[in-house]
């Protein structure tokens, strides 16, 4: 009886025992996983990145080259593509006309997105939430559906054809992300500092744009580059609505150009035209990525 009480341990000296071995098990299965998202990442890196780097390599190069050897250095850096898509693909005018489009509706769609966004989150009214609500049900509507309706719409305003109505169209479709990517921020500000802007003798439109906007910031600069990257590809809306070829954006100049080609393609230039395209989003992208990181979350009612 004495030996079998003197070969058994303790229960105090066996739990550590089992909680090292649970350690070592956790740490080996948290190297696991960081190996297997790693070279996850690294996969879809490759994926993406050398694509890119192929379409760059590919703009400096003549048709010839691109065709007999496309994965090999040019010969001559031809640096007279970017000139022949600039001009005789006339990027250059649709490259103005997108950033005239684009920048505009940013700004209106950000500016009506906040308030609007503000307004539900700080304040109590009825019909709070049933606004809240339908702005939200526009996320689920598809554009192609309102595509004949907006036609008419533009058509009989005038607005047809014309850089006001698109820009209006892209706002519209816009808005409904905007105000619901904005409403966590402005509702999770405190509301301390609201009031001391009004005991400091601020109204309501001074502490919003000189206390809670601000504070709202990398919200805005999160919601703005998602809004940016949609509004600057979009296609379908300009497509529908812009037939004015003077009025054509980016997108539709792009298509427009690898199209009329047909047999006679000059792959350089038509290569540099979409690195114009990508550079400003990438360019947006790279400088206010951190923004994105920080910034990403859920709207929800409450």
């Amino acid at each position: 009886m004495s030996v079998i009480a003197a070969d058994r341990k303790p229960v105090s000296d066996r739990e550590p025992a089992r909680d090292r071995r649970l350690t070592r098990v956790a740490a080996s299965s948290d190297r696991r996983f960081a190996a297997i998202s790693h070279a996850l990442l690294i996969l879809w890196s490759v994926i993406v990145i050398v694509p890119m780097l192929w379409v760059l390599m590919s703009s400096f190069k003549s048709t010839g080259e691109i065709l007999s050897s496309p994965f090999s250095l040019p010969d001559h850096w031809r640096i007279e593509n970017y000139a022949n898509a600039w001009t005789d693909a006339n990027i250059g005018r649709y490259f103005l006309n997108s950033v005239i489009v684009v920048v505009s509706a940013l700004i209106l769609v950000m500016l009506l997105g906040a308030m609007c966004a503000y307004i539900l989150a700080r304040f109590e009214f009825p019909g709070r939430r049933l606004i809240y609500y339908v702005m939200l049900a526009g996320l689920t509507f598809p554009v192609f559906l309102a595509i004949v309706p907006l036609f008419f719409q533009l058509q009989n305003f005038g607005l047809l054809n014309t850089r006001p109505g698109l820009i209006l169209t892209y706002v519209a479709f816009a808005l409904p992300f905007t105000m619901f990517f904005l409403y966590s921020f402005f509702r999770s500000l405190p509301h301390d500092v609201y009031e001391a802007a009004l005991i400091d003798g601020a109204g309501d439109w001074r502490a919003f744009f000189q206390v809670m906007l601000p504070m709202a910031r990398p919200g805005m600069a999160a919601v703005a580059i998602f809004n940016f990257l949609g509004l600057w590809n979009q296609f379908l809306l300009p497509v529908a609505l812009n037939t004015d070829q003077d009025m054509w954006v980016l997108t539709q100049g792009m298509a427009a150009y690898a199209s009329s080609q047909v047999y006679d393609i000059d792959y350089g230039a038509l290569f540099a035209a979409i690195v114009i395209t990508v550079v400003p989003v990438l360019i947006v992208y790279c400088v206010f990525q951190r923004r994105i990181a920080g910034s990403v979350s859920q709207g929800t009612f409450r």
